[in-house]
Parts: structure tokens; C-alpha cells; sequence
């Protein structure tokens, strides 16, 4: 069976801002050995859970384009802050994606 940390290989080429690679790593050791649900929908619906978790925000809800999280900042001028509408439109569709081709 796949697990759902698979997923998230190889990291992306880029990234909206500076927590997102901090996140991305949060997500994958949060969902190591985690086996990949049976269908692309509870894939999905895992993946943003959590995203939801990890990063205090639901992407459903949340309009704001970033928000800043403590624990994500490791240095740099926008260090700590996720931008939200790359997680919407690229970073999340991407891992749905990649589920898609595993199920």
C-alpha cells in the first residue's frame, strides 16, 4: 500500500513565501506512515485537514491571502508567514494530483 507522505516527493521548484517549505515538511512528517485512503475525495479531504491542523486556518473560510505562524520561522524577511492562495491553487492541488495517479 502507498502511503500519503509519498505524496509529497519531490518538493515543489517554488513557493509563495517562506513558510511554505516549513509547512510542507510539517505536513509530510505529520502524515508519515499514514496510509493513502481508498479514494481521491478522503485523499483530499486528509490532505487539508492537516493543512487545517497544522496551520490553524481552513482554507474554506480563511480569506486573508497569508497569515504568519510562529513555529514556521526560520529566518528571512517574510519568514513565519504562509501564503494561502499558493497552498489554494498550486501547493494542495499538487498533492491531489500526485494522490490522483496513486489510487
Amino acid at each position: 500500500m502507498k502511503q500519503v507522505d509519498d505524496l509529497f516527493e519531490p518538493a515543489p521548484d517554488r513557493w509563495g513565501l517562506r513558510g511554505d517549505p516549513w509547512v510542507w515538511q510539517a505536513m509530510r512528517d505529520h502524515l508519515t506512515g499514514t496510509y493513502l485512503p481508498p479514494t481521491l475525495g478522503e485523499c483530499e479531504a486528509l490532505l487539508y485537514t492537516a493543512f487545517n491542523r497544522l496551520v490553524g486556518v481552513d482554507l474554506a473560510t480563511e480569506m486573508e491571502p497569508m497569515v504568519f505562524r510562529q513555529e514556521f520561522a526560520h529566518g528571512g524577511m517574510s519568514s513565519g508567514q504562509i501564503h494561502l492562495d499558493t497552498w489554494r491553487a498550486e501547493l494542495l492541488p499538487l498533492l491531489v494530483d500526485r494522490a490522483r495517479t496513486k489510487i
